[in-house]
């Protein structure tokens, strides 16, 4: 098999996504619009995005030993994704959702079950030759000493580590959210992320400490308000591409997956970011996290019609 341009140590959802106009109750349950059995979370789905531009990734995870288990496995296999390091543990699947998505601005709100965060990957089972054979490393916090141990040997390598640290609501991370962020070349979190890491309120000011605590590149994404980079050598907002969204879940995820793209590339980080950001818009104009990823000559198309 030729090498690997990008490895993914995360996690990977079965969705049920539910289309409707009203959250249900049992006095009205309500008559959902859509009903879609797709692939989730945020490595999965960013590697996902990243194999349909053109790039060959390879998935470090666990699925389940049922047929949940077996499902959320082939959902990710179907685009070509390397599995060979997906391993099955003893237990029926437990990263299962339920994504209500809001019908009149594709809003969305997830429901899972009370075990969702456990059954992590040891250390010991990793192949560190197969995760530094690629050039970039793609991770979500998931697996946390897993992923600890992967970012170490890919900067030892010389490779390079990008993270996904989600959308934060609370005032703070983690210690073991800040010891991987520390161990982290490209840091891409969701809206509150850099004043969660960093614990300045201001969006500017929280980029500029951020990169001062381990990553080179830090990026933040607003969803509608578009993205802020920050590097040593420039920092910038990238406005985001007004649309008419229909189901804003894996909008992130594809978001990633776009920006992994641009990396391997060699492009610049203005390009990678209008890039990823108009992969992102693409990605809510249809219902699902990975049916309705754009392909690689549909976001160019999309780029030119908007200059």
């Amino acid at each position: 098999m030729a090498k690997l341009d990008v490895v993914g140590l995360g996690m990977n959802v079965l969705d049920i996504l539910i289309r409707l106009d009203e959250m249900p109750t049992w006095q009205h349950p309500g008559s959902p619009s859509r009903v879609l059995v797709d692939g989730g979370g945020w490595v999965a789905t960013a590697l996902v995005a990243a194999q349909k531009f053109g790039l060959r990734t390879g998935f470090i995870g666990t699925h389940g030993n049922d047929q949940n288990g077996r499902i959320k496995h082939q959902l990710l296999a179907q685009y070509g994704v390397d599995l060979t390091h997906d391993f099955e543990i003893p237990h029926p699947e437990n990263q299962l959702c339920v994504v209500y998505v809001r019908a009149s601005d594709g809003e969305r709100f997830f429901s899972g079950p009370a075990d969702f965060s456990s059954f992590f990957l040891d250390p010991s089972v990793l192949d560190r030759a197969y995760i530094t054979q690629a050039p970039l490393l793609h991770l979500d916090g998931y697996h946390h000493q897993a992923a600890l141990q992967a970012a170490e040997w890919m900067r030892v390598a010389g490779k390079r580590v990008v993270l996904d640290g989600g959308t934060r609501e609370g005032p703070h991370l983690g210690d073991d959210q800040h010891a991987l962020a520390a161990v982290t070349d490209i840091l891409i979190g969701g809206s509150g992320y850099l004043q969660a890491f960093t614990g300045e309120a201001d969006i500017e000011k929280a980029g500029q400490i951020a990169l001062t605590m381990g990553p080179s590149v830090v990026v933040q994404t607003e969803g509608a308000r578009g993205s802020y980079t920050f590097s040593a050598e420039a920092s910038f907002h990238t406005p985001a591409f007004p649309i008419e969204p229909v189901d804003t879940t894996g909008a992130g995820d594809v978001f990633h997956g776009a920006y992994l793209y641009g990396l391997v590339q060699g492009w610049g980080l203005t390009d990678i970011a209008r890039f990823a950001t108009a992969a992102a818009a693409l990605e809510c104009m249809s219902v699902g996290g990975r049916v309705g990823i754009p392909t690689l000559h549909e976001v160019k198309e999309f780029m030119k019609q908007r200059p």
